[in-house]
């Protein structure tokens, strides 16, 4: 688990439309990357690229690469679906499934790949799962109960066991805390520093404070007007982003002066 993301010259349209262009960025395995940047800059385009999860709405394509321990994602013959699997997602808002418990939550992945699992192996997911989000001790004694009767912080946790039981390599997340109460927020960071022992994650957010806790290096991206694609401006150590900038632009962002 957990592989070098490599991209390289990265367009992507929406039918003519260019949402992000000449992306160019290294993100290094067991390490928390994280996207920064205005409304509107494609910083969550440019996210769900590296998943190909942004081709569910209609006449999406890129030009460049993807490339993952460099297997190219785009290339001919490349199941978007088993992409997918391999860099899991972690969505704005916990959308756990509402008509299933929290155990079948867990292993709704599994079973939608095709896993056909011995009740003992599945119990086995299920545990190591939410211990990997935290979560298990919380839980373990009412594991039938629904998933919805969770709070946002535990259902958000428990999407996060639900990416992580089908053993991906890659874990993005989308403003993973921004619907949490700043308890809830701070679980979920401490989580994020956990799972980067064994995950890649990349991370888009809005809150500068969150990005200067949780990642270990830092891209902005930012965009010159609407109508115009978004660009990644500076990318570096997380440290050096907040504190020495080279780009003007970072600077003023970073600071608050704009966005």
């Amino acid at each position: 688990m957990s592989k070098r993301i490599d991209v390289t010259d990265l367009d992507v349209y929406y039918s003519d439309f260019l949402a992000v262009e000449g992306v160019n960025i290294e993100i290094e395995p067991r390490t928390v990357t994280a996207l920064i940047g205005p409304s509107g800059c494609g910083k969550s385009t440019f996210l769900r690229t590296l998943n190909r999860m942004h081709e569910v709405i209609p006449g999406a394509h890129v030009k460049g690469s993807v490339e993952l321990d460099g297997e190219d994602l785009y290339a001919p013959g490349i199941d978007p679906v088993l992409v997918r699997r391999q860099v899991g997602m972690v969505f704005q808002r916990a959308n756990p499934f509402p008509t299933m418990s929290i155990r079948e939550n867990v292993l709704a992945g599994v079973k939608l790949n095709g896993g056909r699992l011995a009740r003992s192996d599945e119990d086995a997911i299920v545990e190591k799962s939410l211990r990997g989000a935290n979560l298990w001790e919380e839980v373990k004694d009412r594991l039938d109960k629904p998933g919805m009767s969770l709070s946002g912080g535990q259902q958000q946790r428990l999407c996060i066991a639900r990416t992580v039981a089908v053993a991906p390599d890659v874990i993005l997340m989308d403003e993973p805390c921004s619907a949490l109460d700043p308890i809830s927020t701070l679980a979920v960071e401490d989580l994020i520093h956990e799972l980067k022992t064994e995950y890649t994650i990349v991370i888009v957010t809005h809150n500068m404070q969150q990005a200067s806790r949780v990642s270990d290096k830092t891209a902005f991206f930012n965009i010159a007007g609407a109508g115009k694609p978004g660009k990644l401006i500076e990318y570096a150590d997380t440290t050096t982003i907040f504190t020495a900038p080279s780009v003007q632009a970072t600077e003023d962002y970073v600071s608050g002066r704009f966005g």
